[in-house]
């Protein structure tokens, strides 16, 4: 398992309803990709929590876990703050993929 050394952030994955194969399953596709990293795992007894270091690589999980587990994707985002260098917005997107 790939994580990062800082509390960094671009996305959060979220897992919904707490399912071990889910979790094992979206585990592999994350090590199987060079792209992104975890910066941490939070588990809850309604799911688990992913803060990952990339945006697309995160819906591209998702959208993965969509065609094997059939179920649905929320996506949100919150404003994070503004780039000092170029003046740009910068976003938190968070993924949710409940299993149906």
């Amino acid at each position: 398992m790939l994580y990062s050394n800082d509390d960094y952030y671009e996305a959060k994955l979220q897992l919904r309803p707490y399912d071990r194969e889910l979790i094992d399953y979206t585990k592999r596709l994350i090590d199987e990709n060079k792209n992104i990293l975890i910066a941490k795992e939070m588990e809850f007894k309604y799911g688990v929590d992913f803060l990952t270091n990339s945006q697309k690589e995160t819906q591209k999980i998702a959208k993965q876990l969509k065609k094997k587990f059939k179920g649905v994707i929320t996506l949100s985002r919150k404003l994070f703050g503004v780039h000092r260098m170029t003046s740009k917005r910068v976003w938190r997107v968070t993924v949710c993929f409940r299993k149906e």
